[in-house]
Parts: C-alpha cells; structure tokens; sequence
C-alpha cells in the first residue's frame, strides 16, 4: 500500500513539473550575426572532414590498385578528385533589403491562378 501511494505522489509530482518554459527572448543583431558565424564554422568543418576522408580513400585506393596490379590484375575504376575546402571565411548575411526579400517592383494585373468560372463547363479529355 505504501508503495503505491508512493508511485502515485511521484506522478503527481512529475505532472507538475512539465511546466511550459517561457518563450526565447528575440535575438539580437550581434547574437545573430554570430549565430550565423557559428552555422557557417560547423558547414565548413563538414567540408574540411568530407575533404580529409577523400584524401585518406584515395590513399586506400592507391594501395589496393598498388597491390592488384602487382597481381596482375588491372583495376580500371576511376574516382573524381578531392577538392580543398580552402581557409575559412566569414561571409555576413545581407540585410532583408538587399536580399530582394520585398515585394516586386510590378503590382499583379491578374490571379496567380487560371481556374474556369465555376459554371463554365470543363473540356472534354480526346
């Protein structure tokens, strides 16, 4: 009995602690700046790792072609070359302005759609 009165407190107990949290404050322009710095760091650590594992299954292949063709075997497979990342850049975003995020410069003559009327009859398929 104790045992389950004490199953049942703990429920209760973990009920009341699934509170909703309080939204994130909005971020400000220099947290997001480095937010967007720290997404691009990640992408390019991506590349780098991509790069390395290319230059060591190049190497892999070498020795295996290496050793076939000391067999006498002619390994004829061809894989395209590793490319390097290069340095890191910080590239800033561009404000919403400059990024053409507006509306376009002509204002809409017609619909974006071209439906038929509602009582106008639908063409037969041939």
């Amino acid at each position: 009995m104790k045992k389950h009165l004490l199953l049942a407190a703990l429920m209760g107990l973990s009920i009341g602690a699934q509170a909703k949290l309080p939204a994130p404050a909005p971020l400000t322009p220099e947290a997001a700046l480095k937010a967007e710095e720290a997404k691009q760091r990640t992408a390019f650590g991506a590349k780098v790792e991509a790069y390395k594992l290319c230059k060591s299954m190049d190497k892999a292949a070498a020795n295996y072609f290496k050793s076939t063709a000391a067999s006498g075997k002619q390994p004829s497979a061809k894989a395209p070359a590793c490319t390097d990342p290069g340095v890191f850049a910080f590239v800033p975003p561009k404000p919403a302005e400059a990024a053409g995020a507006h509306s376009p410069a002509t204002p809409a003559v017609s619909p974006p759609s071209q439906q038929a009327p509602a009582g106008a009859p639908t063409p037969k398929k041939p």
